[in-house]
């Protein structure tokens, strides 16, 4: 498409490209934006080098005019968008990018990729925040992802309400609280259980966790209390009924003087059995494959489409598409949430434009005083110029997006929070 465009002179058009989902995947009552740090950073850091371009040209993929083009290609506009942490609806415009109109696409599978993945993880997670009723979850599914997405599944699920996660590296490369147990291989190493546990007590003292479930729990819990004495940090259960389970080993930790032990759970959890959980004597929830593929639902099902564009006079000019079940809405948006009277959101109002310059920071909130609506505006500026805009990227960024998050979801109705399918929690209005 860029080489096509240079070729007859519409690449630099002005252009506005928004992202946006069409509908909740799987059902759900609401979605969570993440990865908006992680994508600022890569397309500021968005490069063609000497290999991509050789590549390009050794298989003709492009003209000799588009691969200079891509040699100097640095993003120059300014991106709008929904800040990380907040919660989003069907057609929410998750991002909108103002840029030339080469500029602006060919960002199209870097936005795409990111957010998709990301937000899918923290919708997910947020689910479970919510099941788990204020009991910690830690995240724990390196193993049931690519090496590199299992870093940003950390990110995400931190994010949107998890406590920590057993990723290293997302603890180096993040700042996020890192966590970790034994696995059964290093009670089946030793001769004994009882030397297994022996061992990890020399090594980490008696605040650790000790796996209990590699033979039979209650011997487990039994011989981790007579090696431990009853100030053992926690226990973990990772099989069986857990809700029977759950009751019978915090009966015999009382039983046995270790009424401060807690007991810690993992074994396949998603938000379902998080919820069923949550009332038990579990303490913390160890979440590892439901949480980093979404809980079955790995991607958002976000586009990227072209919503407005300049012709040749200079006039804005609206553009969407008209394919059966995928019409978009044209026009540069801006977005005004609106509440009722207790202070719970009841839509989320979208106003269109041809006109980007019309949409920047006040329209929304006009239209909204002038039809006596009340909320807040949602959208805010990410790059401006082809710079970060400050507060979205490092550790600050994800410290504001986890109270962000907070903050969103606290203002949704209580239909929110249910785990059934269903419609989302507040209706998208156009304007």
């Amino acid at each position: 498409m860029v080489d096509a465009a240079l070729r007859n002179g519409t690449a630099h058009r002005q252009s506005v490209f928004e992202l946006f989902a069409r509908r909740l995947s799987g059902a759900r009552r609401y979605g969570v934006v993440a990865g908006i740090g992680r994508l600022l950073e890569a397309i500021e850091q968005f490069r063609f080098h000497d290999a991509e371009l050789e590549f390009l040209r050794r298989e003709n993929i492009a003209s000799e005019e588009t691969l200079n083009w891509l040699a100097n290609y640095r993003f120059s506009g300014d991106i709008w968008g929904y800040p990380e942490g907040e919660v989003f609806f069907p057609g929410s415009p998750l991002l909108t990018v103002e840029s030339t109109f080469a500029e602006g696409v060919v960002l199209e599978t870097l936005a795409l990729s990111i957010l998709n993945a990301d937000s899918a993880v923290a919708t997910a997670a947020s689910r479970m925040t919510n099941a788990a009723h204020g009991k910690p979850l830690a995240e724990m599914g390196s193993r049931r992802t690519g090496e590199y997405s299992a870093v940003a599944a950390a990110r995400a699920a931190y994010i949107a309400g998890f406590g920590a996660t057993s990723n290293l590296e997302a603890g180096r490369t993040y700042g996020i609280p890192t966590m970790g147990t034994a696995a059964h291989s290093f009670t089946l190493l030793h001769d004994s259980e009882r030397e297994a546990f022996e061992a990890q007590i020399a090594a980490f003292g008696v605040d650790t966790t000790l796996l209990v479930d590699t033979y039979d729990i209650e011997q487990g819990v039994r011989t981790a209390i007579e090696v431990a004495g009853t100030g053992l940090g926690a226990v973990r259960i990772d099989s069986g009924d857990l809700p029977v389970v759950v009751a019978r080993v915090r009966n015999l930790l009382d039983s046995l003087g270790a009424t401060r032990t807690k007991i810690t759970v993992t074994n396949d959890l998603d938000e379902h059995t998080v919820a069923a959980l949550a009332h038990s004597p579990v303490d913390a929830f160890g979440v590892g494959t439901s949480v980093v593929v979404g809980s079955g639902t790995p991607t958002m099902g976000m586009v990227y489409k072209l919503v407005s564009r300049q012709g040749d006079d200079g006039e804005w000019v609206s553009v969407a598409k008209k394919s059966a079940d995928k019409a978009t809405v044209g026009g540069r948006k801006s977005v005004r949430r609106t509440f009722d009277a207790k202070g719970h959101a009841n839509a989320e109002l979208i106003f269109a434009s041809s006109d980007p310059a019309e949409q920047h920071g006040s329209h929304a909130s006009e239209d909204a005083r002038a039809s006596g609506v009340s909320g807040r505006d949602v959208l805010v500026p990410l790059m401006r110029d082809g710079v970060i805009a400050a507060g979205h990227t490092g550790q600050e960024g994800i410290a504001l997006a986890r109270e962000r998050h907070v903050a969103s979801v606290a203002e949704l109705p209580l239909v929110a929070m249910s785990l059934t399918r269903g419609d989302p929690a507040i209706p998208t209005e156009y304007r």
